[in-house]
């Protein structure tokens, strides 16, 4: 379709939303722009019988019918309760994504097409509640990756761009990956796809990747998955290790209320001479809750397993290596 006869179109949906009474080809002619270019009267009318089936097979409700007995064309009309959506009742989790994707209409990148679909919508007779509610979620896009990443994941191209490792200090490594899909979670947008130096998925977050982002490769060459959840992709990196077994420790009381409430108290017990409660931990990685216990120092006692209790005395014994001074200075 043309973006003129388009245009016409929604004119027309609009002329005919607007009224009560049926107005005649002859009105809708005079009164719509785009009917008025008709060279002649038999063009007008075969434009308008072609509109007429346009609208129809949209599905929307044309209705024809005469003002009074003494009218002797047809006219027509929209019905406004037949056009128009009932009220949509949301849950709570589809209400959000809304919320969520009304605040992304903010980013530079989506606001023109947003102001145009709002002024689209007021034209209509539409009421636009621009207030939002008390409560609004954001999900900001002001990475400067996030426009060319979107682009190529639309235009299906392979891209490369320097991404940071690990951090604001991390090595700047340079990749060429084939975007699947740009999706946020918890606050940070993050590009999933297959990385052509690792030959496997990878996630990258936005905020780590350098400009410029430069598509490579022809439109189209990229084919996303179809059973791939991006989202998933993206938990299933920050969900925490599987449980492999049970850490016993020891604190005296009064102290170390993190690992308390972290744990599971399975009764009091006295410790060389001190009063305190023996823990039970879930333990998902001995190295990981080793670093964990030993920032504790004197207020934590490991008594189970014994890869965890040598782990700690092995990280106890590398911080006072590292705290000791040259040989011949003062304690």
């Amino acid at each position: 379709m043309s973006s003129a006869r388009a245009e016409r179109l929604v004119n027309l949906v609009l002329c005919l939303l607007a009224t009560r009474q049926f107005l005649s080809a002859e009105r809708i002619r005079a009164t719509v722009p785009g009917y008025a270019d008709a060279p002649s009267d038999e063009a007008f009318f075969r434009m308008f019988e072609r509109d007429k089936n346009e609208l129809r097979e949209l599905g929307i409700p044309l209705e024809t019918g005469r003002r009074s007995s003494f009218d002797t064309a047809d006219g027509y009309r929209i019905a406004r309760q037949d056009y128009e959506l009932g009220e949509i009742d949301l849950e709570a989790d589809e209400a959000a994504a809304v919320a969520l994707a009304a605040r992304l209409w903010d980013t530079p990148q989506l606001a023109g097409a947003a102001h145009g679909a709002l002024v689209k919508l007021r034209a209509a007779g539409v009421e636009v509640d621009e207030t939002r509610g008390p409560v609004q979620p954001r999900v900001r896009a002001a990475e400067p990756a996030f426009a060319p990443l979107l682009a190529a994941v639309q235009a299906g191209r392979a891209v490369t761009f320097d991404h940071r490792r690990g951090g604001p200090t991390g090595e700047i490594v340079r990749r060429t990956v084939e975007p699947w899909g740009v999706v946020s979670w918890r606050g940070r947008w993050y590009l999933v796809g297959h990385d052509r130096d690792r030959e496997d998925v990878r996630s990258f977050r936005l905020s780590r990747i350098a400009e410029p982002v430069t598509p490579i490769g022809p439109a189209g060459a990229v084919t996303v998955p179809p059973d791939i959840d991006l989202m998933g992709y993206i938990k299933h990196n920050f969900d925490p290790p599987p449980v492999i077994g049970a850490a016993r420790v020891w604190v005296p009381q009064g102290r170390a209320y993190g690992l308390r409430r972290l744990g599971r108290v399975l009764g009091p017990r006295t410790h060389r001479g001190r009063a305190g409660d023996e823990l039970e931990i879930d333990l998902r990685s001995v190295h990981l809750v080793a670093r964990w216990l030993s920032g504790h120092g004197p207020d934590v006692v490991v008594l189970d397993p014994p890869e965890l209790v040598e782990a700690v005395r092995l990280n106890w014994e590398a911080a006072a290596k590292a705290h000791e001074g040259p040989p011949g200075s003062a304690p």
